[in-house]
């Protein structure tokens, strides 16, 4: 049963008969005391919220209601439904526990859409959080995310749980650690696995060309639209959409991005006719959101919208239990492509690997073993081989970052670049020379020089 919080008759009257055609009963509250007692009584499931459910139109009213509700029912949904004007008030919501925001006048199946995902997500009878490894793989196929440090099997059990609902869900994690793998996973999983799946990194569309992207453009809409064009939106109709770095969109796209998300409504450019959308919104990002909200650089209403669940992947340094299983699963696919089936990593290597602060995570794992197995003769890979070739891709990193003129002195760059050779090679004098293009005696010298310390080294 849904309990409906307004004094409007006429939106409680809408709202029932909405929810009748829909297979939802319903029962209406005017105020405070009548809906507490509906929730003692009732077999509440639900609660639609008005943010002004009485003569004020301050919004803070449906705020006190919804903190009533959920000190006596915390797990219980509350959607609030609010016009533009307090939508400040709705986010104040999100943060005191509201399942989601709806706008006035609202649209049918936005509201369905959203009343059904919050339903989904509080039932939620089947958690598989006592499924094994073997079991998630089984179930939800999930052979392509490699790995079983607890952490990892924690998000497996999370994609498992809420793939089958229409929820939001923001990826965070840092570069590398496989955040596309674990949004593919979730959209195959979910009901809409037989539509499109549409991939968007945010990061590589410039401001200009944002609505065009995403929403399309007809013909003559500017100078180069020779011909009609289908945006992200309506190529990922019916099915999910990736917005990948997210954290890297301007305010202004934030904006128009938003209102697709909150209306599920967007307008193609050169053209007035307002089109629906019906997508599963997965988000991703790098970077720290709320630290950008507090510097007024990502917009609270939309950090809100996409974070109805929020997913993070540990980096590899804080699960260096599972490098061997994913330097294996690398060689495997390598010994196929390059048809080399006698390819191995000798087991001492193994410990070196798991050492190795692998700043590019699994990216950066890959892109080592592969480079490894290419420019290796032998088929037997030592922690030579890897290294000579994890310096090289260090060094060529270094090269793409390097700090802008006039923020280091040529010495201090030496310095840098010497102290970080000797970490990595842990003071072999022989290997550091080797990797800095020195001879051992300018090495010698160049070490008294910054008065680093080489008594220890071998």
């Amino acid at each position: 049963m849904i309990l409906i919080i307004d004094d409007d008759m006429a939106v409680c009257a809408s709202l029932s008969l909405l929810l009748k055609q829909n297979g939802f009963k319903s029962i209406k509250a005017n105020g405070p005391e009548e809906a507490l007692q509906h929730l003692k009584e009732k077999p509440i499931e639900a609660v639609l919220l008005d943010m002004n459910f009485s003569l004020e139109t301050t919004g803070e009213d449906g705020l006190a209601m919804l903190r009533q509700i959920k000190e006596s029912r915390p797990a219980l949904p509350v959607i609030l439904m609010t016009g533009w004007g307090t939508i400040k008030l709705a986010v104040e919501g999100m943060k005191s526990g509201a399942s989601d925001f709806i706008n006035k006048p609202w649209d049918n199946a936005h509201l369905m859409h959203a009343l059904k995902t919050a339903l989904d997500l509080s039932t939620d009878p089947d958690t598989p959080g006592a499924l094994t490894r073997k079991k998630l793989n089984e179930l939800y196929g999930f052979e392509n995310i490699v790995g079983e440090d607890p952490q990892l099997l924690e998000v497996l059990q999370t994609i498992a749980r809420v793939s089958r609902t229409d929820a939001s869900v923001l990826i965070i994690g840092e570069s590398g650690t496989g955040k596309e793998l674990v949004a593919e996973a979730i959209h195959q999983n979910s009901p809409r696995k037989h539509k499109a799946f549409v991939k968007v990194n945010l990061g590589g569309i410039s401001s200009s060309l944002f609505e065009s992207e995403m929403f399309g453009h007809k013909r003559g809409a500017f100078t180069d639209a020779r011909n009609d064009r289908i945006g992200r939106f309506g190529l990922a109709d019916n099915g999910s959409i990736f917005l990948d770095e997210i954290g890297d969109l301007d305010l202004n796209s934030q904006v128009k991005l938003l209102r697709v998300l909150q209306d599920r409504k967007y307008e193609v450019l050169g053209d007035s006719r307002t089109r629906a959308v019906d997508v599963r919104v997965i988000c991703a990002t790098n970077r720290d959101l709320r630290d950008m909200i507090t510097e007024s650089k990502f917009r609270e209403d939309l950090y809100y919208r996409i974070n109805l669940i929020i997913i993070r992947l540990p980096p590899l340094r804080e699960r260096s239990e599972d490098i061997p299983i994913l330097a294996n699963y690398f060689l495997k696919n390598l010994k196929e492509i390059y048809n080399r089936p006698n390819l191995q990593i000798d087991k001492n290597t193994f410990s070196w690997l798991k050492s190795l602060p692998l700043p590019g995570n699994i990216r950066e794992l890959k892109n080592l073993i592969e480079r490894t197995v290419l420019l290796s003769e032998t088929d037997l890979l030592k922690i030579k081989d890897f290294e000579q070739h994890l310096e090289e891709q260090r060094l060529s990193n270094t090269a793409l970052t390097l700090p802008a003129v006039g923020t280091l002195s040529i010495d201090e760059m030496e310095l840098t670049m010497i102290r970080n050779a000797m970490s990595f090679h842990q003071n072999n004098i022989s290997r550091v020379a080797k990797a800095l293009g020195l001879s051992r005696g300018t090495l010698y010298r160049k070490l008294e020089k910054y008065n680093i310390p080489y008594e220890t080294q071998n």
